[in-house]
């Protein structure tokens, strides 16, 4: 077993947005992925999700209403409700989810 290094795994993905799975724990996927300014669509799930900002800032949608989520925060998205990311996000960002 080795140390992750997320961020140097998220400035090596060649596409912002693309997350990678980098481990599992207690079966849930692991996921760490580069943040741009660019906005990403809708989406809901049937699992909770949990969105943790390692660095830089993710402006979280939720039904029309936005909130920062800023590095060394978490916001666990519960599931079926519709989420996005607004334009003006920028980082590293870790997903915990099924």
């Amino acid at each position: 077993m080795a140390k992750i290094q997320l961020s140097s795994i998220a400035d090596g993905l060649p596409l912002a947005w693309n997350s990678t799975i980098v481990g599992q724990a207690a079966g849930a996927n692991v996921k760490v992925l580069r943040m741009d300014s660019g906005a990403y669509p809708d989406e809901s799930h049937d699992f909770d999700e949990a969105l943790l900002v390692l660095d830089g800032c993710m402006r979280l949608d939720l039904q029309g209403k936005v909130t920062e989520v800023n590095a060394g925060e978490v916001f666990i998205v519960p599931a079926g409700v519709s989420h996005s990311v607004a334009p003006g996000s920028h980082g590293t960002l870790v997903i915990i989810d099924r």
